[in-house]
């Protein structure tokens, strides 16, 4: 995955905290021009970092999925990393893993096959 850095990670970053949000909202949120916000939110759409939504085809809004937060949390490692793609993945995989522990320190049932 090629970022564009900052404007991928503003537009990452405003929709984490305003939730979601259609282009015009995150540029004037951003400072970046919708031109340049209504390019980059599809190209992170295709990297999996946030979802198209609405209950229309063309509604233009969109969310931060699961990947793109820890994107977001992983951000300052961006150029250090070789694999940024592998540094996300590696943290959602050990997120994912972490939930099944948690819930077994809450004493809550792991859910089997026959569930």
């Amino acid at each position: 995955m090629r970022l564009r850095q900052p404007t991928d990670f503003l537009v990452l970053e405003a929709l984490h905290s305003y939730g979601r949000n259609v282009a015009p909202n995150i540029a004037e949120i951003t400072g970046k021009s919708r031109k340049n916000v209504n390019n980059r939110l599809p190209v992170l759409a295709d990297y999996g970092l946030v979802r198209k939504i609405g209950p229309a085809q063309r509604s233009g809004l969109y969310e931060i999925t699961e990947q793109g937060r820890v994107a977001l949390q992983l951000r300052d490692q961006y150029d250090e990393v070789e694999d940024f793609d592998a540094a996300v993945e590696r943290r959602l995989e050990a997120q994912s893993g972490s939930g099944t522990a948690e819930a077994t320190v809450r004493g809550e049932e792991e859910p089997t096959d026959e569930d």
